[in-house]
């Protein structure tokens, strides 16, 4: 609780302790009352009770110790790209993605002060870098903070005139803070993409279309890449995203991660996974689910 700015901390404690009283209907999210993982938690489970974390491994924990139901997760954004290492932190929590969200983002400019005393404009690094033109076209210095809506938090403890926050534009009304401008952006189209997790998958049962995430490790050889993407070529399986990360320090091994059109069950998607096992020294899917968006 002390890692909050004394502005959302009373907001904090009555949304956990409503949300700990009903842990079925419990979302957990990453940041303070106010963030845009709010208000995803919000728009994707309307009846949910939105449970704030500080960090990403807060809100995953508290899917595993039974604290809350699932936890929604931004993953990537349509302006800055990656935004949580969801490889990294997804294999060790032992959770899967049952969904995803896409939330429209609208950065609004909040203070204490007047836009002729800003100086400083405090945000999350992901939203700072989505609005890294604006902010240098109006002359003011970015300060990294650990989430949006935290940022007001901060900006409303630290009532300085010269600094303002980047935020939704509800952490206004949450933290007392004057609205100078409710859409910075350096985009139109600026789009988050979200995951929900939960402890256990269902069987995806019904109509879909689906999505299934995994991550794997090609064998170190000549064309290993080349070789493990042939099966989604030739059975005719759309893989919409597609990246490469590094574990470790040692540069030796490439992993990725990849999100694939289809689920298992389906001959043509199985026959792409086999094959992809083939040229690969792990394969691990991360989760099956309803697309939210067409990827066609």
């Amino acid at each position: 609780m002390d890692n909050y700015a004394a502005p959302a901390r009373p907001i904090v404690e009555a949304m956990t302790q409503a949300a700990l009283a009903q842990p079925a209907r419990t979302v957990a999210f990453q940041g303070a009352p106010g963030a845009n993982s709010h208000v995803a938690a919000i728009e994707a489970f309307p009846d949910g009770l939105p449970l704030p974390c500080f960090d990403f491994a807060d809100a995953l924990e508290a899917v595993k110790s039974g604290k809350a139901d699932r936890a929604i997760i931004p993953i990537e954004n349509s302006l800055h790209g990656r935004v949580a290492d969801i490889h990294f932190l997804l294999p060790e929590s032992g959770l899967v993605i049952i969904g995803e969200h896409f939330l429209a983002i609208r950065h609004a400019l909040m203070t204490t002060g007047t836009r002729d005393e800003l100086v400083e404009v405090m945000s999350h690094p992901q939203a700072l870098g989505q609005c890294r033109h604006w902010l240098r076209a109006h002359g003011l210095r970015p300060i990294a903070y650990a989430d949006t809506a935290g940022a007001a938090a901060r900006v409303a403890e630290m009532a300085d005139p010269s600094v303002a926050a980047l935020a939704p534009a509800r952490a206004a009304e949450l933290y007392g803070l004057k609205l100078l401008s409710e859409d910075v952006s350096d985009g139109e189209h600026n789009m988050t993409r979200f995951v929900v997790l939960a402890r256990g998958g269902q069987p995806p049962v019904g109509d879909g279309p689906w999505m299934t995430s995994l991550i794997f490790e090609v064998k170190n050889i000549p064309a290993a890449l080349y070789k493990a993407m042939g099966g989604f070529a030739t059975n005719g399986v759309n893989m919409t995203k597609l990246e490469s990360y590094q574990r470790g320090s040692s540069f030796a091994a490439t992993e990725f991660y990849c999100d694939v059109v289809g689920k298992p069950g389906e001959p043509a998607f199985d026959r792409a996974i086999e094959e992809l096992g083939f040229h690969s020294k792990w394969v691990r899917v991360l989760g099956t689910y309803r697309q939210a968006r067409d990827r066609g």
